[in-house]
């Protein structure tokens, strides 16, 4: 039986591509446990985790047809709890987390998107929330949709069950960045090599910080001096500040940096 998840390593960055393509890429209790031993297996190794699909989809959500087997089994119903489980992983995981969106994202792909702290879509994207057509609210698309969503948009995944397309997703802010579905795989491969070029203490810090500002703090006197214990923070448990300030000093470029 062949693997759910295919892992590839590289340096300091690794690739998770979802290997269900028949199921669409639906994640049933198999693949859910694969995604957080290969996440923990990751942990302190790679500072970037590139997260795609197989075939024509990113993840099509819960595999709702093992779910109902295993209700008319009479099995406790644990997809939820093991669902929400898993996209907290991804929410603490020390890495930064980059979606390779390939193809059909649907209600549990949407919210792999949401949580992933980068996206990337391939025009070849269409993302949508179907639940309301099971008369069901979607219930963790939905709310992660309106944490990172103005509310107009939100609602319209959440209520008409319309899917939007790789442009629409990053006209909305839910995307950086739509490519070329033969330019994704590559782009998200850059970036996440970028990324792995940065401290990793100075990565996780900042990864924390972004669910902090505004969630938590709003005031902007406030979010500055937070601002400041970050780095106070950064500066406790690595020189990387310190080195990177000096290379700055002699004109040296530092690992990672954009122009």
């Amino acid at each position: 039986m062949s693997e759910p998840i295919e892992v590839t390593r590289h340096d300091g960055w690794a690739v998770i591509r979802i290997a269900r393509e028949a199921k669409r890429n639906s994640m049933n209790r198999e693949t859910r446990k694969a995604l957080r031993d290969a996440f923990e297996a990751l942990r302190g190794e790679a500072r970037a985790i590139v997260l795609t699909g197989t075939g024509v989809a990113f993840c099509a959500g819960l595999d709702l047809k093992e779910r109902e087997s295993e209700r008319l089994a009479g099995l406790p119903d644990t997809a939820g709890e093991e669902w929400i489980a898993l996209n907290l992983a991804i929410r603490e995981h020390p890495a930064v987390f980059l979606a390779a969106v390939n193809g059909l994202a649907l209600g549990g792909g949407a919210t792999l998107i949401n949580v992933c702290d980068l996206a990337i879509a391939s025009t070849a994207a269409s993302i949508g929330c179907p639940e309301m057509g099971f008369s069901m609210y979607p219930g963790m698309a939905g709310p992660t949709s309106q944490l990172t969503l103005t509310r107009k948009r939100a609602a319209w995944l959440v209520l008409t069950t319309n899917r939007i397309d790789g442009a629409t997703a990053e006209r909305w802010g839910m995307v950086n960045e739509v490519v070329a579905p033969e330019a994704l795989l590559q782009r998200a491969e850059a970036v996440a090599a970028q990324v792995a070029a940065f401290d990793p203490v100075a990565l996780a810090e900042a990864k924390k910080a972004l669910d902090q500002v505004p969630a938590n703090i709003t005031g902007w006197r406030e979010a500055m001096d937070y601002g400041q214990t970050v780095n106070a923070t950064i500066r406790s448990q690595t020189n990387a500040t310190r080195e990177g300030l000096a290379r700055f000093a002699a004109g040296k470029r530092n690992p990672g940096q954009g122009v």
